[in-house]
């Protein structure tokens, strides 16, 4: 039998989806709305649903939002940017939010696109 185990990529979404769950069972209405926002945010419109993660993921590394860089960087791969996009987005969010922007792209975005990218 083959052990199967969890990447830190996977654990950290896996972590998030279980938190959500939880506080939308106790506060439904609130999660409910906030979840609607957030979808219409992300349609497609004048700009393209991979410009939008792009945009998500510079902003998580400018706030330093360790669960939406990892979610964002595995938005942006299923919306089909490529490792260049995303380190190009990554090195506008460094040059708007310095050193904390740009030790976040080195270490986190890059472990999760190795990791995202052998589940492809």
């Amino acid at each position: 039998m083959e052990q199967q185990f969890q990447t830190s990529t996977e654990a950290a979404l896996h972590h998030y989806k279980e938190g959500l769950g939880t506080f939308t069972k106790k506060l439904p209405e609130v999660a409910e709305s906030f979840n609607a926002f957030t979808e219409a945010c992300f349609n497609e419109g004048a700009l393209s649903r991979k410009e939008k993660q792009l945009i998500a993921l510079g902003i998580s590394l400018a706030m330093q939002d360790e669960y939406c860089t990892i979610y964002h960087t595995k938005g942006c791969l299923d919306q089909g940017a490529s490792e260049q996009e995303i380190l190009e987005a990554c090195g506008v969010a460094a040059a708007f939010a310095g050193g904390a922007a740009m030790s976040q792209a080195v270490t986190l975005v890059q472990e999760c696109v190795a990791e995202l990218n052998r589940k492809h």
